[in-house]
Formats: structure tokens, C-alpha cells, sequence
């Protein structure tokens, strides 16, 4: 643990890092990058673009900082961040590159008042919050359901709802003997694929939900194909134009602590709420399933957005699971055609409920903000963006 003349000097630029968080944090990837251009093979291009990688980091460092002596409290968010991070197989021997480009970017941006005293408490603190990641990580490397980054081969390939293309693969790896029948799954996961696209000079890697948490058939997750707004996703475009039936993908083990516990799939009492926009709907779906085939006494409300009938992912199977449930409510929401899935729905929930929502930044940010104003709990809000979830959550 830091040292007490640490945390106090760490915890005085508190308000620094609230100012000037996010320079620091571009500061830093533009370094990182410039001395270390093999790490762009990890982080995701789209994200540095878009800023939300320098977002989520700035509020993870200022989180930090202020909860130094009692990072146990940060436990939750540091799992989270953690699984990406396991993920992308990002190892210990990543950790000094990433701390001494930190201190180089607090000292540029801080100037004069970058003493001795501020830079060697910063470096002890970086020692302390990266030894809590490093023992975290550890822990999921060693329970992983395979080592890195394995071979797959594509068995299914499907359009859903005009732009998401769903896929099934099965085991290829001729140095891994993976047993899918072995393996659990959890309702929520997502899987990692690493990509080489033409159209950049380096390996791309994205995370993927699991649209089921069965994998009698193999691993089945969906993409939607990134477009919108004049950008053109790199890797969902790859996926959809060139990999097919009979292809082979690399991906790594499942991870994500977005899921449905067994222990809330048996409970009756409060009931289950999926709320989902777009491709959002993937983990949901997964979580739908995983309930109804367990448990489908339970009371759930399903609430789908997207842009319209043509748009609508998954709707049979979603129709078929939900005919199995005991006791249902189906809601759609065309915002083509004015149908909003807005505050004034969400104040029609029962409370006590177990809500989960997946869908875009935006979407997630009014949505977590509806529940929370109408006074559903925390501890009863449960979310997956998809984008780093940082950028989500204030420090």
C-alpha cells in the first residue's frame, strides 16, 4: 500500500486531474503509440478516435486517485476493466510501458508543479493500482477456457434485422483440445476476435457478445455492421464481406461480468427487465434464453429499440422464447416511427426489478440516468455498453 505521504500528495492533484484528465490521457496514447506502434495491434482504433478510450482512462486514473488508500472500493470497476483486459491479452510486462508513459504525461501537461515529490508519489501509486490489476488478471488468465487466441471455424452464418450478421463456429485449434461440451457459459459473456484487415497495417481486435449461452451447436455470437454516421467500422465490415461458412477466426475465451447469475434465474419474487437497442440486443437475448429455459415462471419485461420493422434483430427467435414464458410483456420501439424508449416508459417498471441494458453510448447514458432518477437501485442497474465503460461512470 502508498505510503501516507503518497496518497496525500497523490490526492492534491485531484483537482488537476479533474481539469486536465483527458489531455493527459491523449498525451499518453500519442506517446505510447509513437514508441510502441506494435500496441495498436490491442487498442481499438475507433475508440481512440472517438475519444472514449481517453475518457474511460481519464476517470479510471481520477478514480484512482481518489480512493488511494482503499482501493478495495474500486474492486468492481477494476473486474470490469479487468476482462477486457484479459481479453486482449494484455500480460504484466505490459504494465511498466503503460505507467512510464502515465508519468511522462502528468509531468508534460503539469509543468513546473511536476516536482520530484509529485512524480515519485505518482509512480508508487501507478505500482499499487497496477499490482491490483496484475493479481486480478492473473486470477482470470488461470480460470480462462483457453489460452490466448484460438483457431475457430465458421459452421453458420446469418443476416438478422438488415445489418447484423449472426455466427456460429466450432473448434479448430490443432494445439488446444477445446471441448465445448465441457465448458459453461454465462447468459451475458462476450468473445474477442482478432482480425487482420486490408485496410490497416495492424491486427485488429474487438469484443463480440454471445447471443446464446449454449453451445451445443458451438460459440454463437453476432456483429453489426458499422456504418452510420460516416464511419466504417473496421473490423464488423471485415467480418460481414470476407470471413463465410468454412473460415477460420481467431478468438479468445469468453469474459464479461455483465451476466445473469443462477441465482437470480431462480428467483421468482422481482422480475427480470431486458432493455436493448439495436445490436444491443445480443447479451440480452442470451440472457432471455438462459431464463426462460432455466426458469420461465419468473415475470419478465422485454423492450427492444431500433430504427424500424426492417431493422429488427433476432425478432422470431426473441417471439419464440418468449411464447415459452409464464408471465410476459413484449415492448417495441420504432424510432422511425416516433416510438421512444424513453423516461416516460421507464416509469412504468415495477420496483423492486433486475434490469439489464445493453445498447449505444448514448443510448446507455439516458438510460442509466432514467433508472437512476426514478429511484431504481444501483446494486439493481446492471449495463454493457459497447464502448470502454469508464467513459460511463463518474470517478
Amino acid at each position: 500500500m502508498a505510503s501516507p505521504r503518497t496518497i496525500e500528495i497523490v490526492k492534491s492533484t485531484v483537482p488537476f486531474l479533474e481539469e486536465h484528465g483527458n489531455q493527459i490521457t491523449e498525451i499518453f496514447y500519442q506517446n505510447m503509440f509513437s514508441e510502441h506502434p506494435e500496441l495498436l495491434d490491442i487498442f481499438n482504433e475507433t475508440n481512440q478516435k472517438l475519444g472514449r478510450q481517453q475518457s474511460a482512462l481519464a476517470s479510471t486514473v481520477l478514480a484512482a486517485a481518489k480512493h488511494l488508500e482503499k482501493l478495495a472500493v474500486l474492486l468492481p470497476e477494476v473486474t470490469q476493466i479487468a476482462h477486457k483486459h484479459r481479453a486482449l491479452q494484455i500480460l504484466p510486462e505490459h504494465y511498466p510501458i503503460v505507467g512510464k508513459h502515465i508519468l511522462g504525461a502528468i509531468k508534460e501537461v503539469l509543468g513546473d508543479a511536476a516536482n520530484d515529490d509529485v512524480i515519485n508519489a505518482w509512480a508508487e501509486a501507478y505500482d499499487d493500482i497496477a499490482g491490483v490489476f496484475i493479481h486480478v488478471e492473473e486470477d482470470m488468465y488461470a480460470k480462462a477456457m483457453w489460452s490466448g487466441f484460438a483457431t475457430f471455424k465458421v459452421t453458420d452464418k446469418t443476416i438478422t434485422g438488415t445489418d447484423i450478421a449472426a455466427f456460429t463456429v466450432e473448434p479448430a485449434d490443432t494445439e488446444q483440445a477445446i471441448d465445448l461440451s465441457t465448458m459453461s457459459l454465462s447468459a451475458g459473456q462476450y468473445i474477442t476476435v482478432k482480425t487482420d484487415p486490408e485496410d490497416t497495417a495492424h491486427l485488429a481486435l474487438r469484443h463480440y457478445s454471445l447471443c446464446s449461452a449454449n453451445t451445443d451447436n458451438g460459440i454463437q455470437f453476432a456483429v453489426r455492421r458499422d456504418n452510420r454516421n460516416g464511419h466504417h467500422g473496421l473490423v464488423s465490415n471485415h467480418l460481414h464481406d470476407h470471413v463465410e461458412v468454412g473460415d477460420t477466426i481467431l478468438l479468445s475465451a469468453p469474459a464479461g461480468d455483465f451476466v445473469l447469475t443462477p441465482a437470480l434465474i431462480e428467483q421468482n419474487e422481482v422480475p427480470l427487465v431486458l432493455i436493448s437497442a439495436g445490436v444491443g440486443v445480443t447479451p440480452v437475448l442470451a440472457m432471455l434464453e438462459a431464463q426462460i429455459q432455466a426458469n420461465p415462471a419468473r415475470p419478465i419485461i422485454w423492450a427492444y429499440a431500433c430504427q424500424n420493422s426492417e431493422y429488427h434483430a433476432f425478432a422470431e427467435r426473441v417471439d419464440a422464447l418468449l411464447s415459452d414464458a409464464q408471465q410476459v410483456e413484449k415492448h417495441c420501439f420504432y424510432f422511425e416511427e416516433g416510438q421512444l424508449l424513453d423516461e416516460t416508459w421507464l416509469k412504468a417498471l415495477p420496483k423492486p426489478a433486475d434490469v439489464y441494458v445493453c445498447g449505444s453510448m448514448a443510448f446507455m447514458d439516458s438510460m442509466i440516468d432514467g433508472l437512476l432518477a426514478l429511484k431504481h437501485g444501483e446494486d439493481t442497474v446492471h449495463y454493457e455498453p459497447f464502448g470502454p465503460k469508464m467513459s460511463l461512470k463518474s470517478a
